[in-house]
């Protein structure tokens, strides 16, 4: 068994997840979507991942990013190792795809924002 936080949402639930049981039995959970996180978290956890780019010629030099979905903890280091270091050229537009297909799965850094051009 093991004890954790839902961050689903803010409540915060208090999650005891039964993971030594198929299927996994999840308590403690005020809606579907913890008993979902619960369930995920003891087997494959995974979190959406923040950073910034740098941004030639923009009205501001960093662009925030993140990724399109959720990926596996395991892989946080590596995706950020990615960007490390990228530099893209103004303008950017919100939702621009910064880095597609992190790792073949099917998830992509996006810009967060928009940045246009220096005048």
């Amino acid at each position: 068994m093991k004890e954790m936080i839902c961050i689903c949402c803010p409540m915060g639930c208090r999650l005891k997840v039964y993971d030594e049981e198929s299927p996994i039995r999840v308590e403690g959970n005020t809606c579907p979507r913890g008993a979902k996180y619960g369930a995920e978290e003891a087997v494959c956890p995974k979190r959406v991942v923040t950073s910034v780019v740098r941004v030639n010629g923009g009205e501001i030099a960093m662009v925030s990013v993140k990724t399109s979905d959720v990926i596996p903890k395991s892989m946080i280091f590596d995706a950020l190792a990615l960007i490390k270091g990228k530099t893209i050229d103004a303008p950017v537009g919100e939702g621009d795809v910064i880095v597609k297909d992190i790792f073949g799965t099917g998830v992509d850094f996006v810009a967060t924002k928009a940045v246009g051009k220096s005048v």
